[in-house]
C-alpha cells in the first residue's frame, strides 16, 4: 500500500500556514505530515499521543511537533457527546520547499539546528508560552512580509528557550502511517480511551482492528512502539493522575477502581512503573510544586 502523508492545505501565496479551528473535537486519527506544527490549545482538554508517548493538554498549552512525527490530539470523551467545542491556533511550516533557502542562511543556522534537535517535539514551558501565544496571535492577524517577520520572531522565541525540553516521543523511528492505518489506529485509541475504566481484553481490542489477537499484537507494537498492555496501562495511569490532581475522588482506592484496576496493589505497582513514584508521593510532589509556584508569584 502506498504511504500517504496527511496533506496540509497550502495556499500558493503562503510559506507559513496559519489555521484557526473551532470544532466539536480535534481530528481523531493518528497522522503525520512533512510540516512542523506549533499548536496552541485555546479551549479543550484531552490527551496528545505523539509517537509512543501521551501527554495531557488543556487551555494555554503550546506544543511543537516535529516533521513526520505521528500524532493525534484526543479530545476527552465529553467532546464527542456534542456538548462542548475545542479551539486551537496552529502554525504549519517546513524547512524545505519555499522556505528552504531562507533556512540555509547563516543567520538562521541556530534556528534550523534547534528544530533539528527537537524533531521529536516538545511542550513549550509555561513561562515562555504566554509570549509565544502573543506572537502567534500577531502572526495570525498579519499579512505579507509582516507575517513572515512575526514567524521569525516566533522561531527566535522558541530557539531562545534555555530550559531543558523533554521530547514528546522517545521512540526513534516509527514506520510510515498510511491513511487507512491512521484511521485504524485512531479507532483503536478511541476504543481504549473510552473503555479504560472497564476490563478490556486483547480479544476485545483486536476485534476493533478486525484482526486476530496475534496479528494485532505485532501490528500495534510496530506502529506505536507499545504493547497493548503498556499502552492501556499508560492511558489508565494518565487518567488516574488527572483525577488525583483535580480531587475528583473520595480515595485513591476509588480512583484505582474507576480507572480499571482490580486491586490497589496492582494500581500502586503500575503507577510507580509509569510515573516513578507512588500515587500519594505524586500528589505530595504536585502540591509542593503548587506551593512553590504560589510563593514565587507572591
Amino acid at each position: 500500500m502506498k504511504v500517504l502523508q496527511f496533506t496540509i492545505p497550502v495556499p500558493h501565496d503562503k510559506s507559513v500556514i496559519v489555521e484557526k479551528v473551532v470544532l466539536p473535537y480535534h481530528y481523531p486519527y493518528l497522522h503525520r505530515h512533512k510540516e512542523i506544527q506549533i499548536t496552541w490549545i485555546q479551549h479543550g482538554e484531552g490527551t496528545l499521543v505523539a509517537g509512543n508517548n501521551m501527554h495531557d493538554y488543556s487551555p494555554g498549552d503550546v506544543f511543537v511537533l516535529g516533521a513526520n512525527l505521528p500524532h493525534v490530539f484526543k479530545s476527552n470523551p465529553e467532546y464527542f457527546a456534542g456538548n462542548k467545542q475545542i479551539e486551537a491556533l496552529t502554525i504549519f511550516f517546513s524547512t524545505e520547499g519555499s522556505l528552504a533557502h531562507l533556512f540555509d542562511l547563516p543567520e538562521l543556522k541556530v534556528n534550523k539546528m534547534f528544530l533539528q534537535q527537537h524533531q521529536q517535539g516538545f511542550k513549550v514551558p509555561h513561562p515562555v508560552a504566554d509570549k509565544v501565544c502573543s506572537i502567534m496571535t500577531t502572526l495570525k492577524n498579519a499579512t505579507g512580509t509582516a507575517q513572515l517577520a512575526e514567524f521569525f520572531n516566533l522561531l527566535n522565541s522558541l530557539s531562545c528557550i534555555k530550559k531543558r525540553l523533554d521530547p514528546l516521543s522517545t521512540y526513534g523511528n516509527l514506520p510510515g502511517i498510511t491513511e487507512n492505518e491512521g484511521i485504524r489506529i485512531g479507532n483503536i485509541y478511541n476504543f481504549i480511551m473510552q473503555h479504560y475504566g472497564k476490563q478490556i481484553t486483547l480479544e476485545d481490542v483486536a476485534k476493533v482492528a478486525f484482526m486476530t489477537p496475534e496479528s494485532f499484537c505485532r501490528y500495534f507494537k510496530k506502529h506505536t512502539g507499545h504493547t497493548f498492555i503498556s499502552f492501556l496501562n499508560e492511558v489508565r495511569i494518565n487518567e488516574a493522575c488527572k483525577k488525583l490532581i483535580a480531587h475528583k475522588f473520595e480515595s485513591i482506592n476509588i480512583v484505582a477502581s474507576n480507572c480499571g484496576f482490580k486491586s490497589i496493589t496492582n494500581f500502586n505497582r503500575v503507577f510507580k512503573s509509569v510515573i516513578g513514584s507512588s500515587p500519594s508521593g505524586y500528589l505530595e510532589a504536585y502540591h509542593n510544586n503548587l506551593i512553590s509556584l504560589n510563593r514565587a508569584a507572591g
